[in-house]
């Protein structure tokens, strides 16, 4: 099954200050978002294969439009995530089957690695309700200073029988971070951990 694309917005972040503090270089968060038909609501179905697959389709799509817009290469992101919002007529469970079993590769593409596991959330909805993207770093889930979100909002999304998807990658961390924890540079990326 394809996937059946309403609309996609794509939103850059920047924070050039702090607490009166200047951030050289700023920070920056992309998050891309698609609108889609979910071909289960309103019914139940044991099989969710057909979402899964739909999964796999938005992971690479909204990975590549996130690098996109912040204008880097994709070993130049740090940290990602993903998020779904189901409307009223499907349930929490076609969210899952979008983001866990197949989503994940064709982001980790996207951006090059991506040796931790990538963050999510999920949630019922209707338009105009905000959903929230966790973040963590892509190749070290103890580097603290990643720990972020970044929420996106859409005021027609997501409608009774859609699925709002988002993907989100950031070329940074947390601007001005101490809390202490493992550094971005200090991190090797081979168990996802550390």
């Amino acid at each position: 099954m394809s996937v059946k694309i309403r609309k996609i917005a794509v939103n850059v972040e920047e924070i050039h200050s702090e607490i009166g503090r200047v951030i050289n270089p700023v920070t920056r968060k992309a998050v891309a978002v698609a609108v889609i038909e979910n071909p289960f609501a309103g019914q139940y179905h044991e099989d969710l294969s057909d979402l899964m697959e739909i999964g796999a389709e938005l992971g690479g799509l909204l990975g590549a439009k996130c690098v996109e817009a912040l204008g880097i290469t994709p070993e130049q992101a740090e940290s990602y995530g993903k998020s779904a919002m189901v409307g009223e007529n499907g349930e929490l469970e076609h969210a899952a089957a979008i983001l866990h079993p197949k989503l994940g590769a064709p982001l980790r593409a996207a951006v090059e690695k991506g040796a931790a596991l990538v963050p999510s959330s999920k949630k019922m909805g209707s338009p105009g309700q905000v959903l929230d993207v966790p973040l963590g770093h892509k190749d070290a889930a103890y580097v603290r200073s990643h720990f972020d979100a970044i929420e996106v909002r859409l005021n027609d999304a997501p409608r009774a029988n859609e699925i709002m998807v988002a993907v989100a990658v950031t070329d940074s961390g947390r601007p001005l971070p101490r809390v202490g924890g493992l550094t971005s540079t200090e991190a090797i990326g081979k168990d996802g951990l550390k």
